[in-house]
């Protein structure tokens, strides 16, 4: 329950099931300090996730592992507390793990702080160099900077190790068939009538007064096309697609192998509120239900 509760982003409900558990008698193990961990993370409790890592060895006999390392890190940096993190990786008594430094970096990217990221780059990527995440991660924290060398830098050493970028790609269940779509998807055969339904759906959002956040897009072009790319997410496809082809009232529910970017996340939101639909979404970080123009991770994910 505390890890269901987690994932769902009702870090205090978690909380709550912690506490009863001591209040009861059961002690907690590393598993259930791990999901409480993560809880805090997702729900943005820095006090509470602090407490909880500090006493876990004298409260409850616990030494914290890597995986309570990651956690900390996570909710430390999510929360923008980005020294506080890099000082815990610093002390800790074993040698950090690659999911330990990649959380701190992607809460440079987060944050926006490509100095740090500047700093953290050969750990990372020495201890990184199966996978093309770290690599897109460094990329992209500086190309939000527009330091245009670095990036090309990264992308040439992830070309030279023969590493790819995983393309964004979401799925939708509709009348019991699951349509993919990959970003830019143009191959399903309502392409012509999900583009006509996104321009639409762009229209209305700028009448209510939605602005793109183009801060995702991590290519030195210019800002309309810019903001063409980001109406080619999958996520995108999924949904219009969707709106065309349920009826009025009927929930949408989507599956996305990347997290959801920040104007995504917006037009998401904007489109629950503006079609009257609720949107599930689970990305790889999390589920977001989207309803009435807000989201239950409460921009925070």
């Amino acid at each position: 329950m505390v890890a269901g509760y987690g994932v769902h982003g009702r870090g205090r409900e978690a909380i709550f099931i912690f506490h009863a558990m001591i209040a009861n008698n059961i002690l907690p193990d590393e598993g259930i300090i791990t999901s409480v961990l993560s809880a805090c993370s997702h729900a943005g409790l820095v006090y509470e996730g602090r407490q909880i890592f500090h006493s876990m060895t004298t409260e409850y006999n616990v030494k914290p592992t890597p995986a309570h390392y990651t956690c900390f890190v996570d909710l430390l940096g999510r929360a923008g507390h980005l020294d506080e993190a890099y000082d815990l990786i610093k002390s800790m008594e074993v040698i950090p793990t690659r999911d330990i430094w990649a959380a701190l970096l992607f809460a440079c990217r987060l944050h926006q702080n490509a100095n740090l990221a500047k700093i953290l780059e050969q750990k990372v990527v020495e201890m990184n160099s199966e996978g093309a995440g770290t690599y897109v991660c460094l990329s992209n924290i500086y190309a939000a900077e527009k330091w245009w060398d670095d990036v090309e830098r990264v992308r040439a050493l992830l070309r030279r190790k023969g590493l790819k970028k995983p393309a964004g790609c979401s799925f939708v269940e509709v009348d019991k068939v699951v349509h993919r779509f990959l970003v830019g998807d143009r191959s399903h055969h309502q392409t012509e009538a999900i583009y006509a339904k996104l321009k639409d759906l762009n229209h209305q959002l700028k009448e209510v007064g939605y602005k793109p956040d183009t801060s995702s897009v991590f290519y030195d072009v210019d800002e309309e096309v810019k903001e063409k790319m980001l109406w080619d997410h999958s996520e995108r496809l999924a949904i219009a697609f969707a709106l065309i082809n349920t009826g009025p009232g009927t929930i949408i529910r989507i599956t996305k192998n990347l997290r959801i970017c920040v104007d995504c996340h917006t037009v998401t939101k904007l489109i629950s509120k503006l079609m009257c639909r609720e949107i599930i979404m689970r990305d790889i970080h999390r589920f977001h239900l989207f309803k009435d123009g807000f989201c239950s991770c409460g921009d925070y994910w």
